[in-house]
């Protein structure tokens, strides 16, 4: 994984430390879902689409920053990931605009449907944070997102999960590349219909996110 991180952070004393701390808050032993596997997955879906990307460099440090928080708290985890992002990079030797640039896209991942047409590296990101919905491992995800929220009652989880899985299904793309399209859309849509269908079944407030 450090590797990696070094691939667009640099050798310096600073981001190898950097990523050192980055690896322990995605390691973290409440994660269930927003984990080191996770973010492995974002990366080798980034593989499939950087060339779709404007900036790939600033994307791929917005993967490694974009759930660095992660209390299960939509809007406000995703803004302390940036914040920590904008506190990290300078000293790693990031230039001012593209530290800039990693905390919009990371401030971008609370709601994947307010991307703009014509965004390229928003359109990557958000692609490859949802490349799972149409992986071979679409159970195994929400089974993990299930436990991350645990402290919810079930019915409000239904309820929660209904409304972001009919959110997502009702854009017209799920996916704004036409790499992801090609890969994932029919599957993604096939798999959230299924669940949802499965939540309408029991009754169910505040919920969970992707």
């Amino acid at each position: 994984m450090l590797r990696a991180w070094s691939a667009v952070a640099g050798e310096s004393a600073a981001a190898r430390a950097a990523g050192a701390e980055l690896v322990a808050r995605w390691s973290e032993r409440h994660r269930r879902y927003h984990d080191l596997a996770h973010l492995r997955a974002v990366l080798a879906a980034l593989d499939l689409l950087d060339d779709e990307a404007g900036d790939p460099v600033a994307v791929r440090l917005a993967a490694w920053f974009h759930d660095a928080v992660y209390e299960g708290r939509p809007g406000r985890d995703e803004e302390r990931s940036a914040q920590l992002a904008q506190a990290m990079l300078p000293r790693c030797g990031v230039p001012p605009a593209r530290v800039a640039e990693v905390a919009r896209l990371v401030r971008l991942t609370a709601a994947h449907d307010t991307v703009a047409r014509g965004d390229r590296n928003g359109a990557v990101l958000c692609d490859a944070d949802l490349a799972v919905l149409g992986g071979d491992g679409y159970e195994a995800y929400a089974r993990a997102i299930r436990q991350e929220y645990a402290h919810v009652p079930d019915d409000l989880f239904r309820r929660g999960r209904a409304e972001v899985l009919s959110r997502l299904l009702a854009v017209p793309r799920l996916y704004r590349t036409a790499a992801a399209r090609e890969l994932w859309e029919e599957r993604a849509r096939a798999a959230m219909a299924r669940e949802l269908t499965e939540l309408r079944g029991a009754c169910g407030g505040a919920g969970p996110r992707r």
